[in-house]
């Protein structure tokens, strides 16, 4: 006598759980984060640059600019200002004309993943980046070359939203400025030379009231100054403030101007940016 079973039942499978809108951001952070650390040229110039520029200006500049202020006490606020502007407006400058070069925006695109989620990601890889490069750069300082660290909670407050406001400015005008770039070798020679006019303008590199007028005037268009001058008014005494062009760290207008650069930076970046090159269409 033969016996047959009945073949068993398929079991329906589970349904693919989805992803909340904060995981999906924080694994396009994380991804994000392993790009930058696999381009080796990216993190030494991004986070090597400061340490290497403050380096040079401690050998060179060994007197104090003022009566007990010294040359790296003044200039670590420029190399902290231009390493926030390295990480979110050099970097995504240059590297966002590379992703859409190589079709990786327009791949992108064509999954169901929100399009905020890729926008989300490089503001975490940002944010990550350049936490990681200014603390590094603060021990370097601190082990060799004597920085003296904000004393008080308003000085450490006032050098969180500076930060913040001036990286958030940074980010999306990068975002913004990657949409000149017509190809991806194009996007290092539009975006390099105006990050470097900024740093000679902005009292990065030289003591900012002894630059000329006029040069004085058009930096103060721009965020870079108005980061460098807030960050001073963290590692220099208050006194300082008087030899500042207002006479002041005036650090309502640092917040009025970097926060009007944060609205310009977001309405050029939802008005000019491209997904695809222009021979895609």
């Amino acid at each position: 006598m033969t016996t047959t079973t009945k073949p068993a039942a398929p079991v329906a499978a589970a349904p693919a759980r989805r992803l909340g809108a904060g995981a999906l951001a924080l694994r396009q952070g994380r991804l994000e984060i392993t790009q930058f650390l696999r381009s080796r040229e990216s993190v030494v110039f991004t986070m090597g640059f400061p340490i290497i520029m403050i380096l040079i200006f401690a050998a060179i500049f060994s007197d104090e600019i003022a009566p007990g202020v010294s040359y790296t006490q003044y200039f670590i606020t420029g190399m902290i200002a231009t390493g926030l502007m390295t990480v979110s407006f050099q970097n995504l400058g240059i590297w966002i004309p590379i992703e859409r070069d190589r079709g990786v925006l327009k791949r992108y695109r064509g999954t169901p993943m929100p399009k905020w989620v890729w926008f989300a990601g490089k503001v975490i890889m940002v944010v990550v980046i350049g936490v990681a490069e200014t603390a590094l750069l603060l021990a370097v300082s601190v082990a060799l070359f004597d920085l003296d660290l904000p004393q008080t909670a308003a000085k450490w407050l006032t050098f969180g939203w500076v930060s913040v406001l001036g990286v958030t400015a940074c980010t999306l005008c990068g975002i913004a400025i990657s949409s000149l770039a017509r190809t991806a070798r194009s996007g290092s020679a539009v975006v390099t030379p105006v990050a470097l006019v900024l740093q000679f303008i902005s009292g990065v590199f030289f003591v900012f009231t002894n630059l000329p007028t006029w040069m004085q005037q058009v930096a103060a268009i721009f965020p870079l100054k108005w980061m460098c001058q807030g960050l001073r008014s963290v590692f220099l005494p208050d006194s300082f403030g008087a030899q500042e062009p207002g006479g002041s760290f005036e650090l309502g207008r640092v917040a009025l101007v970097l926060g009007a650069w944060c609205v310009i930076g977001l309405v050029l970046c939802l008005t000019t940016f491209r997904s695809t090159t222009r021979r895609d269409g």
